[in-house]
């Protein structure tokens, strides 16, 4: 087997022996609907150094990994999402790439938990319409990795999944009330309350990340405009750059990264766009501080790699917007799990799911 890049691969040195489960895993479901053994996950959670396979499908890419008990990444790897070749393809390369992991990290999975992009239904497993991933709705990432593997499998939207990573072993441990913000390709919003996560009506996650910022302001993909994402996400950034740089200079079609970077080297017009970027993320804050009151705001997404280029800003236009709630008492910070966030709170989605007692059980 060829060893995987460099860039993708981060190997661990736990190694155990499993013992195969009581009986079978499935029992008689509803169409779409999995319900699992509880005798099976008592028997995964009463062993020791249980490890966990953790998936984050976005919108450019797919992670994997094995993820332990501590939350420590024990292997990865990734491969482009590469939407226009279909869901099934998706999940056959991203089983390959976990299997992979699995014999990298020594590790028997007890079971998988998933992160992905846009809506998703947590009961059934099934994608909703992501606009990054066209063609993909109705595609059960479940019920595929669950028949494959057979082990018990569990889903979240992304930004569920990253924010209770960082509830369990991140900068928003022990929070009560925690708003987790991830700022990348989009901006995607998970609100914990007393470590569940808050769903609206039939379960579904709410669109924070779609609140109108500006009514005047750009097109946004879900339909609407001047939504805080099409202002203050990583594409806003670079269209404001493409907007305003001189087309002669030959910089036209710089990424966010790439603009953040000319900014910190002292470039203007890239400390403007930066600027821009510390107003409209902070507006979208202060919003959410004034509508929750949080005890805590985590911060997470590629975008926020380059925080310190704009948080201070970001800060100040939170405080001159929120005068109504104790906006001093509201924690802002980084997240803590760094870019595996998302693989290490995949991980936590199948440990909140399966960990509990029967009533928690699907």
């Amino acid at each position: 087997m060829a060893k995987p890049q460099e860039d993708y691969a981060e190997t661990g040195a736990l190694a155990r022996e499993m013992t195969g489960p009581p009986g079978p895993f499935l029992l008689d479901t509803k169409p779409g609907m999995y319900h699992y053994s509880y005798d099976l996950i008592k028997h995964f959670n009463t062993m020791q150094n249980t490890t966990i396979g953790a998936v984050d499908i976005g919108g450019t890419k797919i992670a994997v990994g094995i993820v332990n008990q501590s939350g420590h990444l024990l292997a990865k790897n990734q491969c482009p999402s590469d939407a226009p070749r279909g869901f099934e393809n998706a999940m056959q390369r991203a089983m390959n790439l976990l299997r992979e992991c699995e014999e990298r990290a020594c590790a028997k999975m007890a079971g998988i938990g998933i992160g992905s992009a846009g809506p998703v239904d947590h009961e059934t497993g099934r994608l909703g319409n992501v606009n990054n991933l066209p063609g993909w709705e109705g595609g059960n990432p479940v019920e595929v990795m669950s028949r494959e593997f057979g082990i018990p499998v569990a889903m979240e939207n992304d930004a569920d999944a990253a924010a209770l990573g960082e509830l369990r072993w991140g900068s928003g441990k022990s929070k009560p009330r925690l708003l987790y913000v991830t700022v990348g390709t989009g901006i995607g919003v998970s609100l914990i309350l007393h470590g569940a996560v808050y769903r609206g009506v039939r379960g579904c996650h709410p669109e924070i990340g779609h609140h109108i910022i500006d009514p005047a302001g750009p097109s946004c993909s879900c339909g609407a405009r001047g939504c805080w994402e099409s202002l203050a996400a990583g594409p806003a950034i670079a269209a404001w750059w493409r907007e305003n740089s001189p087309a002669a200079n030959g910089n036209a079609h710089l990424t966010a990264r790439e603009i953040c970077a000319r900014a910190d080297s002292g470039d203007e017009l890239a400390k403007r766009a930066v600027e821009r970027q510390a107003h409209y993320l902070g507006l979208g804050l202060a919003n959410l501080i004034t509508s929750f009151a949080p005890d805590a705001i985590v911060l997470g997404g590629s975008v926020m790699r380059s925080a310190h280029l704009f948080l201070d800003r970001t800060r100040e236009v939170i405080r001159e917007n929120c005068r109504l709630v104790p906006v001093d008492l509201v924690e802002i910070s980084l997240a803590s799990l760094g870019p595996d966030a998302g693989l290490i709170g995949a991980a936590q989605v199948w440990n909140q799911r399966f960990e509990k007692s029967p009533q928690g059980v699907r």
